[in-house]
């Protein structure tokens, strides 16, 4: 007979890695399924200095280790593979990955959120080293340096704001002649000095020197195309939710799982955490909030 955890996590970010930790010190038969390289979106960025306890920062990848590593040490086990079905609202829960069927009794949805590429050439090499898409997270690197932001809504905006506050210069970039972001951003966004407004233009080629050196900007209406040097590039025109394959749990119109502080789904025994649910602030430490109280609420449903 096939075995059934009490606890299945898809994803090994740190939402994951959290809810692992949690559920197997409270002595549940836990398993994590990762696609890929455990850390999540922490793997890309090289320091991360918001992370309460590391005084100094920590590397992103050496965090998911660490996360990994704890979970690990009260018997959670990490299995590899990319899921290709869930059947969530089965009993027991089916999980099928391209090698292998998990079952389960509750699950963890803890998939992520991927920041939309603006899909130029160089971007992908640059990642980390030039091009972020977390302002946050390596902002710090720019100080008194200039920097673009590319995208027009609430997130690029406020990004252009927090980093306005670190860089000398900062350039904010948007495809359309006026701006999606809510009042409350563009009010601030007009009183900023130090930021630039470059609309009704896109990106059309970065320019590397030994890493990014400029940008070349077209200007969508008159068709003329210019090049501004800067230190660091900030791409903020949105994420992709993980959620393709969770056809049976609620989405919002973004396509987040629908789920409250609670982490709790429209499917019983199932719950979200981290990037990939509805949620206002998403952080490393946000996440793995939401890691320790879907494992919380699986606990509690398994006692029932």
């Amino acid at each position: 007979m096939d075995k059934i955890h009490d606890v299945a996590i898809i994803g090994g970010g740190p939402a994951g890695y959290t809810a692992a930790l949690y559920s197997a010190r409270a002595g549940l038969d836990t398993v994590i399924i990762e696609r890929m390289s455990i850390g999540g979106q922490m793997v890309i960025t090289d320091v991360i200095d918001n992370y309460p306890g590391y005084d100094e920062g920590i590397e992103g990848y050496l965090l998911g280790m660490k996360m990994q590593a704890g979970a690990e040490r009260f018997g959670a086990r990490t299995e590899y593979g990319e899921v290709i079905k869930a059947e969530l609202k089965n009993e027991p829960k089916r999980i099928i990955t391209d090698s292998s069927e998990i079952l389960a009794k509750s699950v963890i949805v803890a998939t992520g959120a991927n920041p939309r590429k603006l899909g130029i050439t160089g971007e992908k090499e640059l990642t980390g080293r030039g091009v972020h898409y977390c302002a946050h997270c390596d902002g710090r690197f720019y100080k008194d340096k200039t920097v673009a932001v590319v995208g027009g809504g609430n997130t690029a905006v406020s990004d252009a704001l927090y980093l306005s506050n670190l860089a000398k210069k900062v350039i904010l970039i948007h495809r359309r002649d006026s701006f999606k972001a809510t009042k409350i951003y563009l009010d601030a966004l007009m009183k900023a000095t130090n930021v630039e407004l470059v609309k009704n233009s896109v990106i059309s080629e970065l320019v590397l020197n030994d890493g990014l050196k400029a940008i070349k900007v077209k200007d969508s209406i008159r068709g003329e195309e210019r090049e501004i040097q800067i230190d660091g590039l900030f791409v903020s025109i949105g994420r992709d939710p993980a959620t393709k394959l969770f056809d049976e749990l609620k989405l919002d119109e973004n396509g987040y799982v629908i789920a409250d502080e609670t982490t709790k789904t429209n499917v019983s025994g199932v719950f979200a955490a981290g990037d990939v649910r509805t949620k206002s602030l998403r952080q490393v430490v946000t996440a793995v909030s939401d890691g320790a109280t879907a494992a919380h609420f699986a606990e509690e449903y398994l006692n029932v």
